[in-house]
């Protein structure tokens, strides 16, 4: 793999990938250059370490992917809307679009969502 800024709009471009791909690009220690297959192997054992139990996701609540998977997502989201709730007590003027939601999980996710309506 080498250093690519941009890459042609394809319209069978798989998102997640394309996303994935995109930060490991920008990460801060991706290499110009890897000396050896074996140095691509220990720079990608520690991306996907960092990626899956300390990256936090956009498209997941802020979460990270070892989180959701091992189910502790509500967990984690109800203390933070509860840390959200006492600073909107505190400092209600902070908040200038009211009481803060608490954040949920996108209940479904797709690569190419089907047109349901027109399917029929």
């Amino acid at each position: 793999m080498i250093r690519s800024l941009s890459r042609p709009q394809v319209s069978d471009d798989n998102p997640y990938s394309e996303a994935h791909f995109k930060t490991v690009k920008y990460h801060k220690d991706f290499p110009e250059r890897f000396g050896s297959l074996e140095d691509a192997r220990t720079f990608f054992r520690g991306f996907f370490e960092w990626y899956n139990h300390e990256h936090r996701h956009s498209g997941i609540a802020m979460l990270t992917p070892a989180i959701v998977h091992a189910g502790e997502a509500d967990v984690v989201l109800d203390a933070r809307h509860r840390v959200m709730l006492a600073a909107y007590a505190a400092t209600p003027e902070r908040f200038i679009n009211g009481q803060p939601k608490r954040v949920e999980l996108p209940k479904d996710v797709w690569i190419n969502k089907p047109d349901f309506e027109n399917a029929a």
